[in-house]
């Protein structure tokens, strides 16, 4: 008699899709398995252009389904992340040379009706000479438009939703590569192996293969499976520059190519432009802006953008690699950025791969792959995530300001911008993250020279989400690297050796 798996599912890949469906998996009771061979959400989930929207572009592509589906995701996760999710204006400056305003006028009525919409404005035509809108852009635009969507920190998604399936007693396990898989007729028989020990191996009932870019590698050579449809490897890069103008409010710009590009207000002394799409063999370690690319996102914003954006001006870029499903000739902006899930269940027990997707619409994608999963794993609890909300999201009413004024009467023995970025980051954690301290004094060191790292940040980050270098700390759980230098850089690694030998 076979003996019972150590699990009921094991999740290969910690970005947002693999945490999504790990916390789906907790919540409904089962032994869960998630693994990451690097940190949580470190490839294309901390890449993306951070929106929670619909895809106002993927109208003209007849994604119908799709936008609906992310416009009522948009309204779910506004409800259960709070702090991570806010609402951004997104101007649209026209020109004679673009696409007609009629055209625009039915595509912003769509958006605005197809589907949910309780937090939002809806879009309208505006005047940009006489908008606080307009004055940032050149001379010369005079109708636009403007219309509602969100902005969402992306990494700490991934992270905040591994947590809540943590504390569902699922088991995370980053820096932990699936190294073979053997695939038997009722369980899975995985090697794993961790970065800094001993490999082992576990047996689950089920897998799923949320890896992504990778998603294709790992069928085909750790699970042995036959990759079924064609994946197609697409760089996205951003660019930050200096901060271009006043206000909360973003761009969205059509390119010659009938292509957009965003214009995002980013980390309060920034601006965000991006994305790019080009095509890759092979997904690479750290994918990186080439300089073709830069200099393509800086000429997308010329012709709209009162201030030059330059090459030099450039203080940082990222890139990621979205794994687009569909043909690998013809244009990537024409391929759909919708989820295909494939479930294999032929020749013994059950393997789910993930293709494609995007972050608006993961706690869907994970929905969907566990109600197909369910059946074969004898589970009858019901979908659940849609009223549930992430670590922190538990803010009265959902009211993001008056909880953030109630931080800064509470704390006011703490810089006004550190409460500020603990109210986003951590939502209603920040009272575990601050337990005990009544002082500045109490939260340690300030690692960041005056940037506001303290101690106290820094072991709650690593105690509690699974932060192990300077670049999870700098770049994923906070985005302090883009305000601070190499001297933090260093003085957090000696910091984290000194702890890690402490312990």
């Amino acid at each position: 008699m076979t003996e019972k798996p150590d699990y009921d599912l094991a999740v290969i890949g910690g970005g947002i899709n693999g945490v999504g469906i790990a916390r789906d998996a907790a919540g409904r009771g089962l032994r869960v398995l998630l693994l990451e061979k690097g940190d949580l959400g470190h490839a294309t989930s901390s890449a993306s252009s951070k929106l929670i929207h619909g895809g106002l572009r993927y109208l003209e592509q007849f994604e119908f389904r799709l936008v609906r589906e992310s416009l009522n995701e948009r309204e779910v996760m506004l409800t259960i992340a709070p702090h991570l999710v806010r609402p951004m204006t997104f101007v649209l400056p026209h020109s004679p040379d673009q696409r007609p305003v009629w055209m625009l006028r039915l595509g912003l009525w769509l958006y605005d009706h197809l589907g949910k919409r309780k937090h939002l404005e809806r879009s309208r035509h505006i005047k940009l000479p006489d908008s606080p809108s307009g004055q940032a852009l050149k001379a010369g635009f005079r109708d636009g438009f403007t219309y509602a969507d969100c902005w969402v920190d992306d990494a700490r998604l991934v992270v905040l939703s591994a947590l809540d399936a943590a504390e569902r007693d699922a088991d995370i396990r980053p820096r932990t590569a699936c190294t073979a898989g053997a695939r038997g007729a009722d369980q899975w028989t995985l090697t794993l192996t961790p970065h800094d020990g001993e490999s082992e191996q576990i047996t689950a009932r089920a897998v799923v293969n949320a890896a992504g870019p990778w998603a294709e590698t790992v069928d085909r050579e750790i699970l042995k499976l036959t990759p079924r449809g064609t994946t197609r490897l697409v760089r996205g890069s951003h660019i930050i520059v200096p901060r271009l103008y006043e206000g909360t409010h973003a761009y969205i710009l059509q390119t010659t190519e009938k292509r957009i590009v965003f214009v995002i207000p980013y980390e309060g002394n920034f601006t965000m432009i991006g994305t790019t799409e080009v095509d890759v063999d092979a997904m690479p370690d750290r994918p990186e802006a080439s300089d073709q690319e830069i200099a393509y996102l800086c000429r997308a914003v010329t012709p709209y953008i009162a201030r030059p954006v330059r090459p030099s001006d450039v203080v940082s870029t990222f890139a990621g690699v979205r794994p687009l499903y569909g043909e690998r000739q013809g244009s990537a902006t024409e391929l759909t950025r919708d989820y295909v899930l494939s479930l294999d269940r032929d020749k013994g027990a059950p393997a789910l791969t993930v293709h494609g997707g995007k972050i608006t619409t993961y706690r869907r994608l994970a929905e969907e792959a566990m109600d197909r999963l369910a059946p074969l794993l004898q589970c009858t609890s019901a979908p659940w995530t849609a009223g549930a909300p992430l670590p922190g999201g538990d803010v009265p009413d959902g009211d993001f300001d008056s909880f953030l004024q109630t931080m800064i009467a509470h704390y006011n023995w703490l810089p006004e911008a550190t409460i500020h970025r603990y109210a986003r980051a951590y939502g209603t954690r920040m009272t575990d993250l601050l337990e005990g301290c009544t002082r500045l004094e109490d939260m340690g060191q300030d690692l960041a020279n005056g940037g506001g790292l303290y101690e106290r940040e820094v072991d709650y980050l690593v105690r509690d989400e699974w932060a192990r270098t300077a670049d999870d700390i700098l770049w994923r759980r906070t985005k302090l690297g883009l305000h601070t230098g190499a001297d933090t850089r260093a003085k957090l690694d000696a910091w984290l050796i000194m702890r890690k030998d402490n312990r």
